[in-house]
């Protein structure tokens, strides 16, 4: 009998959370010198030349900053923030293999992270404790950067001030260009100097070009029958779960432990997947859909085609941009297991 994510109810520590910020499994082994920009597209050697530079200025500041921190107590002594790099385009270019390959490239102690992993920290941390955990880091790198509500407004630019005032470096990735942060997705009327103070901190490195992880390849294989689906579902260390149960249960875990949940399996089977009813259930299978990602953990299927698993009007929404890299991710997840 397969296992059940379902019946898994992982709990971290503080000291787990902050040990758990690195490039996923999935870009263990990626450098700079291992992305093959695409030659069609210029962009792309231009943003590997421009992320080995803030390595380079990162690395090269490191022991310097070191010494002030020890000798101010923690202050950079020059009176201005850090500056950041923001590497901006579509999906599937590269761009969290040029951010990981950044983390790779500089000394630590150093924290990776999606923007949702990082919000999730806070939250299980509290922004005090958070701040102080990563100070003394050298890098923060935040793969899809996104501002999707006022209180992630708030709470993210409030933390990266903080952070690049004591001379923490950040680099990110994100599909919308900083100052374009939260249109279409609030009123950002009230926040737009936040979001503006923000987006002034970061040189913005623009990454074109196709979604390499669909390029030249078919549509997602169709979703099996129940005998292949339990057939599959029998390989080593592989989960089978019906899809409403498992939307269930990530409703019940904090989305921090979401990782924690898929580690160790070797495929993911889900029964009868359905279109998500809500936002809520929609906004936890884009997340939970970016931990298999990292994991590279094939996915089965039953049921309704992965194309359809978010509605029309959550495809034009606010949310659009997500949904459509979990669709990708998914997709080619689902080409793994095939």
């Amino acid at each position: 009998m397969p296992g059940q994510l379902i019946d898994r109810v992982p709990e971290l520590a503080a000291d787990d959370l902050v040990a758990a910020l690195v490039p996923p499994p999935r870009f263990d082994v990626v450098r700079f010198d291992t992305y093959v920009p695409n030659p069609d597209e210029p962009s792309q050697a231009t943003a590997v030349a421009e992320g080995q530079a803030f390595a380079e200025r990162v690395s090269a500041g490191s022991g310097k900053r070191g010494w002030l921190r020890s000798l101010l107590g923690g202050s950079r002594g020059d009176g201005t923030a850090t500056r950041g790099l923001y590497f901006d385009g579509g999906f599937g270019v590269g761009k969290t293999h040029l951010l990981a390959s950044l983390w790779h490239a500089v000394p630590g102690p150093k924290a990776y992270g999606t923007f949702v992993e990082v919000t999730n920290l806070v939250g299980a941390l509290g922004f005090a404790e958070t701040v102080r955990r990563l100070s003394g880091h050298t890098l923060l790198a935040i793969d899809e950067f996104e501002l999707d509500d006022p209180g992630d407004t708030m709470l993210v630019t409030r933390l990266l001030r903080e952070l690049m005032a004591v001379g923490v470096h950040v680099a990110a990735t994100s599909n919308t260009l900083p100052d374009k942060l939260g249109e279409g997705r609030f009123a950002a009327e009230d926040f737009l100097r936040e979001i503006h103070s923000l987006s002034a901190r970061f040189d913005v490195v623009r990454v074109d070009g196709p979604d390499y992880r669909h390029r030249g390849l078919p549509d997602a294989p169709d979703p099996v029958s129940e005998e292949e689906l339990t057939a599959s579902a029998a390989r080593e260390d592989a989960t089978l779960d019906d899809f409403d149960e498992l939307c269930g249960h990530l409703a019940r875990l904090h989305p921090s432990k979401y990782g924690a949940l898929v580690d160790g399996v070797s495929a993911v089977h889900l029964r009868d997947v359905t279109v998500a009813p809500d936002q809520g259930v929609a906004l936890r299978l884009v997340a939970f859909a970016d931990r298999l990602y990292d994991r590279a953990i094939p996915v089965v299927t039953s049921g309704k085609p992965l194309s359809e698993l978010f509605t029309d009007e959550m495809l034009h929404g606010g949310y659009r941009k997500k949904y459509l890299r979990a669709i990708s991710r998914l997709t080619a997840l689902a080409r793994d297991a095939a």
